[in-house]
C-alpha cells in the first residue's frame, strides 16, 4: 500500500510540475496571447553548430525586442554537443531551458524525466499565437517527435517531445561528369544497377577517387542514414516485441541479404578510408570530385552547391536505389528539433522562444534567406523564393517529393539506441574488413546476442 501511495504522489507531483506554467499565480496563462507576457525573464538555449543555429542567432535581437526575453546561447560542435546536453540535463538544475536534439536522443532524455511534453502549450491559445498553425508542419517530421515512452512502441503517438526546425531524408547524389566519363547514361534506380555502376566508377578521377561515399565510422551515425533506409527497403527490422520483451532481429534472413549487398557495395565502390568516414568527409569527397556518388542526407548534400565546391556545377540528385523499379522509397528520417527541459524554471519564456523560432515566418527566412535545408513547414516549399533556390539543385525537389510520403523514423524506439547502434556499426566494420567471422550470418548472430543483452 505504501508503494502504491508513493506512486500516486509521484504522478501527482509530475502533473503539478507540468501544469505550473498554466496555473502560475504571478503570470497566469489566460486571456489573449501576448508576446510580452514573459518580458524580463532570461533563458539559456543549447544549440549544435549547424545552419539551423546560425539562422536563429541572426534573429535573436529581433526576438528579444519583440518579447523582452533575454536569451543566452551556447553553441557547440556536434562531436561534443550531446555529451554536454546529457550532463546538463542529468544535473536537474534547469539549465538549459531549451536544447536542440534529434528524436533518438529524446527517447533517452524523456524516459529519464528530462523532457517537457509540449502538448499543453500547443493547445493553449493564451500561450500560442493564433497564426502558429501546427497543420503547416510536414506531418511526418512533426509526428516523428511524438512517442509514448514505451520501448518497442513506434513514433507517431504519445507526447509531443519537440518541434522540428530542420529535417533530412536520404537520397542519392551523383556527378554528371563522372557518369559521362564512364559511359553511364542515367543514375541507378535499383541495387543491381548501383553495383554495376560502382564497378565502372571506381577510380574514375584518378588515384584515390571512388564510386560512392557512404558513412562507415564506428558510430551510431553510420547506421541511421543510407544504411537504415536500405535495411528497411529489404524488409528487415531492427527489433520486435515478443512475449513482452524487445528482441533484436538483425540476424534475420532479410538483414543477412541486405548486409551482404551493402558489404559488396562498399568493397566494390567505397572509399579506401570507408571505416573512418563521417558525413562531412563523405560530403567533402563528393564535392571535391573524389566520390562519383553519395548516398546520404538531403540536407547536407545541398551544401555541395551552396559552398561552391569544385564539382558544384556537375551535381544531380535522384531517389535512393530500391530492389526493383516501382518499390517505395522507405527513407529513414532525422530532424533537428528543439525540446524543453522538464526542469526549466522559465517554461513560459522558453515556449515563447520555441514558437517564434519554429514559426512560418522564421522558418521561411531560415531556408530562403539563410541556409537551413530542408524546411519543416509545407508553406516554405510552396514559397517562390524557396523554389528559385531549389531550382539550382537539379532533381533534388523531385527526389524529395517522391521520398517524403513514405519517410519516417525506421528504428524501433528504445532507450539503448546508442549502445545498440554503436555495436551495429562495429560489426559492420568487422564484416567489411573480413577475418573475424566466417560469414555474414555468423557476424549478425553475434550482434543479435549483444543487442539483446543491451536492451534487457
Amino acid at each position: 500500500m505504501r508503494k502504491k501511495l508513493q506512486g500516486v504522489l509521484a504522478v501527482g507531483t509530475l502533473l503539478l510540475m507540468s501544469s505550473s506554467l498554466i496555473f502560475a499565480a504571478d503570470k497566469p496563462a489566460t486571456g489573449k496571447f501576448n508576446w510580452k507576457r514573459y518580458a524580463g525573464e532570461q533563458i539559456t538555449v543549447y544549440m549544435v553548430e549547424h545552419q539551423t543555429s546560425q539562422s536563429i542567432v541572426k534573429k535573436l535581437n529581433e526576438f528579444e525586442k519583440l518579447t523582452g526575453i533575454k536569451v543566452n546561447t551556447q553553441i557547440t560542435p556536434e562531436a561534443n554537443y550531446f555529451d554536454q546536453v546529457s550532463n546538463a540535463l542529468s544535473s536537474r538544475s534547469g539549465t538549459p531551458d531549451l536544447f536542440m536534439s534529434g528524436a533518438y536522443q529524446l527517447w533517452d532524455y524523456y524516459t529519464a524525466g528530462n523532457v517537457e511534453p509540449l502538448d499543453t502549450y500547443l493547445t493553449n491559445s493564451s500561450l500560442t499565437n493564433s497564426g502558429y498553425d501546427v497543420g503547416d508542419f510536414v506531418q511526418s517530421a512533426f509526428n516523428a517527435l511524438k512517442w509514448d515512452g514505451i520501448d518497442g512502441h513506434a513514433v507517431g503517438t504519445g507526447k509531443q517531445l519537440g518541434i522540428p526546425l530542420g529535417m533530412e531524408l536520404y537520397m542519392l547524389g551523383y556527378n554528371k561528369r563522372a557518369f559521362a566519363k564512364a559511359g553511364i547514361a542515367k543514375a541507378p534506380e535499383t541495387y543491381d544497377e548501383l553495383l554495376a555502376d560502382c564497378d565502372k566508377l571506381q577510380g574514375w578521377n584518378g588515384p584515390g577517387s571512388y564510386a560512392i561515399a557512404v558513412r562507415g565510422a564506428r558510430d551510431w551515425g553510420t547506421i541511421h542514414p543510407g544504411y537504415m533506409s536500405t535495411y528497411v527497403n529489404f524488409g528487415a527490422k531492427d527489433f520486435v516485441v515478443e512475449n513482452g520483451k524487445l528482441v533484436s532481429k538483425v540476424n534475420s534472413p532479410e538483414s543477412v541479404k541486405m548486409n551482404t549487398f551493402f558489404i559488396d557495395m562498399v568493397k566494390r565502390g567505397g572509399s579506401p578510408q570507408w571505416s573512418s568516414q563521417y558525413w562531412y568527409m563523405c560530403l567533402a569527397d563528393f564535392g571535391a570530385g573524389k566520390a562519383a556518388m553519395i548516398f546520404d542526407a538531403s540536407n547536407c548534400m545541398c551544401q555541395v552547391d551552396f559552398q561552391k565546391m569544385a564539382e558544384a556545377g556537375n551535381i544531380g540528385y535522384t531517389t535512393m536505389p530500391v530492389a526493383k523499379k516501382g518499390d517505395k522509397f522507405n527513407s529513414n528520417f532525422w530532424t533537428w528539433s528543439m525540446a524543453m527541459n522538464a526542469n526549466s524554471k522559465h517554461k513560459g519564456a522558453a515556449w515563447t522562444f520555441l514558437q517564434y523560432f519554429s514559426s512560418k515566418d522564421f522558418l521561411r527566412y531560415s531556408s530562403v534567406v539563410a541556409n537551413n535545408m530542408d524546411p519543416t513547414r509545407t508553406s516554405v516549399y510552396k514559397d517562390p523564393g524557396f523554389k528559385a533556390k531549389i531550382d539550382k539543385l537539379p532533381g533534388w525537389y523531385d527526389a524529395w517529393q517522391k521520398t517524403v510520403p513514405t519517410t519516417t523514423i525506421q528504428f524501433t524506439p528504445q532507450k539503448a539506441f546508442f549502445q545498440t547502434t554503436y555495436e551495429w556499426s562495429a560489426t559492420l566494420q568487422d564484416l567489411v574488413a573480413g577475418g573475424k567471422y566466417r560469414s555474414v550470418q555468423e557476424g549478425l548472430d553475434a550482434l543479435k546476442k549483444l543487442q539483446d543483452s543491451l536492451v534487457q
